[in-house]
């Protein structure tokens, strides 16, 4: 007899039985709890990383947080290792690591140096060069293209200065190094020849008008070895 009203059902039924609930990170559990909608925001930028690293053989996240939405870029490339300065999110990220979606956690502090002997096709870093001071962004994104490939990519993505208005508290107090994209455009050409921007409002990508655009992303491709 089934379980459910529908027997297609049954089987959500069992694996929950089997296998238990799925759990969300620190970061994305207190975003469900107190702004719902934020979370489908956050998700819709790891889709679009998922988008362009298609295929990729390796590749890294800088600055991972809870990892929760890494998943997403997981399904589209062969291998993801998730970095993070701050051992507690790393340790979350462990405990709800399942060997359906394997990744490997690394610590590392980008302000000392890069992961040593480790290169990357495709390097991604979200919601994180805003937290870092004006006067260390360039030695921190300089240490992140020393573990790219020759050949490889990077995405950058970062809020847009102009939505600072729009910013919740709690995120102005971590947000202290906004830019334009005028600005995140010229600051990431001094490592790379090619640097695409694009805005984002909510869930939907576009090249629409810089100074409405609430989110930023770089694609920077082709960069300068010195």
């Amino acid at each position: 007899m089934s379980k459910t009203f529908e027997v297609q059902y049954d089987k959500y039924v069992n694996e929950a039985e089997t296998s238990g609930f799925e759990t969300l990170g620190l970061m994305s559990s207190q975003s469900w709890r107190k702004d719902p909608k934020h979370l489908l925001f956050y998700l819709s930028r790891y889709k679009f990383v998922a988008k362009m690293f298609s295929g990729l053989n390796s590749v890294l996240e800088v600055g991972c947080g809870d990892g929760f939405a890494s998943r997403i870029v997981r399904q589209s490339v062969v291998n993801l290792t998730l970095t993070d300065i701050d051992p507690v999110f790393l340790a979350d990220i462990k405990r709800r690591t399942c060997s359906s979606w394997p990744v490997e956690t690394l610590l590392n502090d980008y302000f000392i140096g890069p992961i040593q002997n480790k290169e990357y096709d495709g390097i991604y870093s979200l919601d994180v060069l805003e937290h870092i001071p004006a006067e260390k962004d360039e030695l921190f994104l300089q240490n992140i293209v020393k573990n790219l490939t020759a050949t490889g990519v990077m995405i950058i993505g970062v809020p847009n200065l102009e939505s600072l208005a729009y910013a919740s508290e709690d995120s102005k107090v971590g947000h202290i190094n906004l830019m334009s994209q005028k600005k995140l455009k010229h600051k990431l050409e001094k490592f790379f020849n090619n640097v695409f921007i694009f805005s984002m409002n909510d869930e939907v990508v576009h090249t629409g008008f810089y100074a409405m655009s609430h989110y930023n992303f770089a694609l920077c491709a082709n960069q300068k070895r010195y």
